[in-house]
């Protein structure tokens, strides 16, 4: 395939987004830009300097703050994927877990930090042959993007597939409190005022509660050589 394609892959939380965007890139050898980890390194900058706890959330000194916010991704070859940094500091491991998931919906929330970081992304898509999976990427970020994929899922299917992964790495958490997680980020995930999670027009939705990865790849893929043999 030597047309490459811009690929933005929206969806649900903890619907495998990331693996099937991750997937996509190495096969095609695209760029992957994982959003959700940019917005997670937000919030973990705004937990750390105690801007957000559970009952209290200073927006206005985050906002105030986020020109000292530097975000980028460096590959990590053991890994096979670009891990995340804040200011110059791997927080790749810390900004995966339940704490940073309860309030990473919050922080998307506020415009000013959506703006931010939807023009760093749209500055890194501007070569094309990128895949960018989020909340937003078919209807803000690359409104014009050639493949637009929105993928769903049971919020059960979810928080299990969430729960497994947080014990694997090691992590103490219940089942019920990663569904309550699940269901209260969709909840503000889809009712923001500011770019909320809502399916583009020309988006193929996937639900993959029971499809397994090998499957949605291949079908993904699938789209993927359409759509640029038609180009």
């Amino acid at each position: 395939m030597s047309k490459k394609i811009t690929i933005a892959i929206d969806g649900f939380s903890s619907t495998g987004k990331s693996t099937l965007a991750k997937q996509l890139a190495k096969h095609l050898g695209y760029v992957y830009v994982d959003t959700g980890a940019m917005y997670r390194a937000v919030t973990f900058f705004a937990m750390k300097n105690g801007y957000i706890t559970t009952d209290f959330f200073d927006k206005e000194t985050l906002i105030n703050s986020l020109p000292s916010i530097k975000l980028h991704f460096e590959f990590n070859p053991e890994l096979g994927f670009a891990e995340m940094y804040l200011n110059d500091v791997n927080v790749e491991k810390e900004i995966r877990t339940l704490e940073v998931s309860n309030f990473v919906s919050l922080v998307a929330e506020v415009s000013e930090v959506r703006a931010k970081l939807v023009e760093q992304q749209q500055e890194m898509g501007k070569g094309k042959g990128i895949v960018m999976d989020g909340r937003d990427i078919g209807t803000v970020v690359f409104p014009k993007a050639e493949l637009k994929v929105f993928m769903t899922a049971s919020s059960e299917t979810r928080a299990q597939r969430r729960f497994e992964e947080l014990q694997q790495k090691g992590q103490t958490v219940s089942f019920d409190e990663v569904l309550k997680n699940v269901e209260q980020r969709d909840y503000i995930d889809t009712h923001r005022e500011d770019s909320p999670l809502v399916k583009a027009d020309d988006a193929i939705e996937i639900d993959n509660s029971y499809l397994t990865r090998e499957e949605q790849f291949n079908a993904v893929l699938e789209m993927v050589e359409d759509v640029t043999k038609s180009l």
